[in-house]
């Protein structure tokens, strides 16, 4: 019994593997359809009795503005061109602040790779099972994808409005515009708003937004990248 037992648990994690691997390398290629949270934000859409609604236009990032890679890694992941999906030093200083500020809302590190590898193979949580999941498919994207193919990925898949997803629908939605003619400003703004994109808009930017946006413009002038 025991011996069936571990032989289906070998079929399961051969099986596992074999997909995982198998469909990273396929999207190191193909356009990223969908995503688990786009079918899930439709299922709420529709649970809420509204219209289902996913706006997403898949777009080679050499037909993005060059201002649109350099405003995320600038808000989100200034060392993304040097660290192998994990930054060790953000986590450590994250670590260091939420010890401090315990009972507070919790500060994070995660990459740009990281939350590339979050949104096209996993389902949003916060479980230590979903974590692992996350390394492991973190480190599956650096290994067989490049920087420029994780950021192209990133920026066509990251939810940025309700039913909003990636550059182009983004750019199109709250600018009038394709992605390749966005601004700095604008940039920076689309930028701005990716830790609550239900939230805020780049359109209508808070006083709190127009300051982050100047803050990440500031640090897009200092960012020397190779890969963008």
């Amino acid at each position: 019994m025991i011996k069936k037992v571990l032989r289906f648990l070998l079929k399961v994690f051969l099986w596992f593997l074999g997909l995982s691997i198998g469909s990273v390398i396929l999207f190191r290629f193909v356009p990223i359809p969908f995503t688990p949270l786009m079918l899930i934000r439709c299922v709420e859409q529709k649970s809420d009795g509204k219209s289902m609604k996913m706006h997403k236009d898949w777009t080679a990032i050499e037909n993005m503005s060059a201002a649109m890679p350099l405003a995320v890694i600038a808000s989100e992941d200034q060392n993304f061109e040097e660290h192998f999906g994990f930054d060790l030093e953000a986590i450590r200083k994250a670590q260091a602040y939420n010890d401090r500020h315990k009972g507070k809302r919790m500060k994070g590190a995660s990459t740009i790779s990281q939350q590339t590898a979050k949104n096209v193979f996993l389902w949003p949580s916060r479980s230590w099972i979903r974590k692992g999941f996350e390394v492991y498919f973190t480190f599956l994207i650096e290994l067989f994808w490049s920087k420029q193919r994780i950021m192209e990925v990133y920026l066509n898949v990251i939810e940025m409005g309700d039913g909003i997803y990636g550059t182009e629908a983004a750019a199109q939605e709250y600018f009038h515009k394709p992605a390749k003619n966005i601004s700095v400003r604008e940039a920076s703004l689309i930028a701005a708003v990716l830790p609550n994109p239900r939230k805020w808009s780049p359109a209508k930017p808070t006083a709190y937004i127009q300051r982050k946006s100047g803050r990440i413009i500031h640090f897009m002038s200092r960012l020397e990248l190779e890969d963008f």
